[in-house]
């Protein structure tokens, strides 16, 4: 069971002795001290694997040490010597697992065999494969499709994933929820409606030549450790970083690079943050329109006093819509309530906007501290505003980042996991495989959530994750989980979710993305998609944890054939590697995006299923939305529609197409408005 717990203040620095400390102490737990380290110096290479924490961006030219203290934690949970013995249980019944804790449950060690909960028992029994497979596909084909859920957890590779989506869709619905639903999935609705674009619009080189960084509502020392190397070079060229979070996180504040022997030995510290305000939680809107308005009278006293003006309005005139209502209802924004709303005072934000107009290029970051909010939406959209008012879109050095959280969560949507059909290609599809996709919309989190608790959703089949840990209404889930007719959970450990099971539940171990998985052509291999769209192989370089155990690709290839009539293209799905090759969708190249050109071609869209930018350097040609802004009160009006239907903020968006895109509307507003158009133009 658990050690006792133990909080202690830490006062040094991110990173330094502290990180390689806590590795070392991860590693020895784990019965991985050396093999850990040896396989650690393969993590994010070109001819290793990618690392399964999260999915920041890889170096084209990767250090010796290409890993943070989380990514190298989660590599010694996944290739751990702990095993879930034989007769674990044997020993203990699902109703005294209930009673253990998510760490405990981990700590046991790799699942090793298929099995099938035995509710006389109620006890966890050994099963095989091929009985496992049998059984689900005959539950699967007693069910009405649109009833079952597949769900998709952000750690598949891009070839599972897609093999997950295309399943669901040949047995006949869109319900593919996943994790982004519950991070960034207002990222997925805001960005397109405001560049048309859902992914962020930088890469790693801009960090070496962006003259200001603004970060929004993101850790960086806990959610993405490795950005700290980009932050720190650009810290010691004198680069100014202001940094908005409720939270005075360590990382972004000062870091000690444990790849440098100096700063080791001498143990000097770099400091990240020239600026750290803590705004209130739920003031991002607030604070950055009070920098809009500071900016807007800083550009009016430049133009009375004839010198530079502090916004780009050649760029706003050409590449822009919806300047003049924006820019009247930050004029019109009360200062006192700007200053309450976010917890700044006027001077702070005065300051930044200063600082700002005198940065030739900007980088805006932002985190979950935008995204998981009511107003995640608005959020994401005026962190976009405030880069267009200097033309901050569509050169080098500057732009958006959203700092995704999963290793493969962007690329999972990349393929097809989305319950929006209008995202995904499906005329490919149906051309491809010779069948007739659903065209209906899928289920997103929140409405499987209600369906399984109406009694509507019949199934759910997970492709890893921690469904009932995730959703925000555990107690509400847990009381009527046991209702569905067959839940099956694909995983490497014990969670939660494996504890409260339906009428027929099925525990599938598979594989980790590290671990070797050898066939008769030889060794495979993944790829995943990192923050900044770029797609990497990603191969195993250890044993299995079991000889039984089977790979993502495999595992939902046998529940596919098992429940699928023969398609013309992929008869009888024989094997995940006939379904994986039958054509992966075209990948995006890894070059600089056109931050915002002219719509995507119909060609584009339907080869890869997302609106995205194309490639070079050119400045943008199809015109931004600059939205206006909420007002400040603690109220914002939401439309009644996303109200009802929020993952996040918002899961559902008016159907985008790649002819006219949202981004493109004009909108109005007076600053006492919640701006109509926003979300549901």
């Amino acid at each position: 069971m658990s050690e006792k717990i133990r909080i202690r203040p830490y006062t040094g620095p991110a990173g330094g002795w502290g990180s390689l400390r806590s590795v070392e102490s991860v590693l020895t737990k784990q019965q991985r001290l050396a093999t850990g380290n040896a396989t650690l110096l393969r993590q994010n290479k070109p001819e290793g694997y990618s690392c399964v924490s999260c999915s920041w961006a890889k170096p084209d030219e990767a250090a010796t040490f290409e890993y943070c203290e989380n990514g190298a934690k989660a590599t010694a949970w996944e290739i751990t010597r702990r095993r879930v013995p034989d007769d674990f249980f044997a020993r203990h019944t699902v109703s005294e697992l209930r009673g253990w804790t998510d760490h405990d449950l981990e700590a046991e060690g790799r699942l090793l065999r298929p099995m099938r909960l035995d509710h006389a028992s109620d006890r966890w029994v050994p099963v095989s494969w091929e009985a496992a497979f049998r059984e689900i596909g005959a539950e699967l084909r007693a069910l009405e499709p649109r009833s079952t859920v597949f769900y998709a957890s952000g750690r598949a590779s891009l070839e599972t994933s897609y093999m997950w989506g295309l399943f669901a869709r040949l047995y006949g619905h869109n319900n593919l929820p996943d994790s982004s639903n519950m991070c960034h999935e207002s990222t997925s609705v805001g960005l397109p409606e405001s560049i048309g674009a859902p992914v962020g619009t930088i890469l790693l080189e801009d960090f070496k030549r962006t003259e200001l960084i603004l970060s929004f509502g993101q850790n960086v020392g806990t959610n993405s450790p490795r950005m700290l190397h980009p932050l720190q070079e650009a810290a010691k060229r004198g680069v100014p970083m202001i940094t908005f979070n409720p939270l005075r996180e360590r990382g972004w504040e000062r870091f000690t690079n444990p790849q440098s022997p100096r700063e080791m030995l001498t143990r000097s510290e770099t400091r990240i943050s020239s600026h750290y305000h803590q705004v209130k939680a739920g003031g991002d809107i607030a604070a950055i329109l009070g920098i809009c308005k500071a900016l807007l009278e800083g550009d009016d006293a430049a133009a009375a006093a004839g010198t530079a003006p502090w916004i780009d309005h050649a760029f706003i005139a050409e590449h822009t819509h919806g300047f003049g209502a924006f820019a009247a209802a930050a004029r019109a924004a009360d200062w006192a309530a700007l200053e309450a709303r976010s917890g700044l005072g006027r001077a702070a934000l005065a300051e930044t906007a200063a600082i700002y107009a005198r940065s030739g290029s900007a980088i805006a970051v932002y985190g979950m501290g935008l995204t998981q909010h009511r107003t995640g939406v608005e959020n994401v959209r005026m962190v976009v505003n405030l880069l267009l008012l200097r033309g901050n879109i569509g050169k080098p050095g500057a732009g958006v980042l959203p700092v995704r959280g999963h290793s493969n969560v962007q690329g999972q949507r990349t393929v097809g996991i989305s319950e929006k059909p209008e995202l995904v290609p499906l005329d490919r599809l149906a051309e491809q495989y010779g069948f007739t996709p659903p065209r209906e919309s899928g289920l997103n989190t929140v409405e499987a959530c209600e369906g399984i608790i109406a009694g509507t959703v019949r199934a759910f089949l997970s492709l890893g994750g921690n469904f009932i840990r995730a959703v925000p209404e555990t107690a509400a889930m847990e009381e009527a989980w046991p209702r569905l007719r067959l839940t099956v959970q694909i995983s490497t450990k014990l969670n939660r979710s494996h504890l409260v099971n339906g009428e027929v539940a099925y525990l599938l171990p598979c594989l980790g993305r590290i671990e070797v998985d050898e066939q008769a052509a030889g060794p495979q291999s993944v790829t995943c998609e990192d923050t900044m769209t770029k797609i990497h192989p990603s191969r195993g370089q250890v044993a299995p944890a079991g000889p039984e155990l089977r790979s993502e690709p495999a595992i939902v290839a046998g529940i596919a054939q098992a429940t699928l009539p023969p398609t013309r293209a992929c008869p009888g799905l024989t094997g995940w590697r006939t379904t994986a090759a039958c054509a992966m969708p075209s990948r995006r190249p890894t070059r600089r995006p056109l931050r915002a050109s002219t719509p995507a071609s119909s060609k584009a869209a339907a080869s890869t299923g997302r609106s995205r930018p194309g490639s070079g350097n050119g400045r943008p040609k199809r015109a931004r939305r600059i939205s206006s802004p909420p007002p400040p009160s603690r109220k914002t009006p939401t439309p009644r529609w996303r109200r009802s239907r929020t993952c996040c903020s918002s899961s559902r968006s008016a159907p985008t197409t790649s002819s006219t895109p949202p981004s493109t509307a004009t909108t109005t507003a007076s600053a006492g408005s919640a701006a109509p158009g926003w979300c549901c133009s």
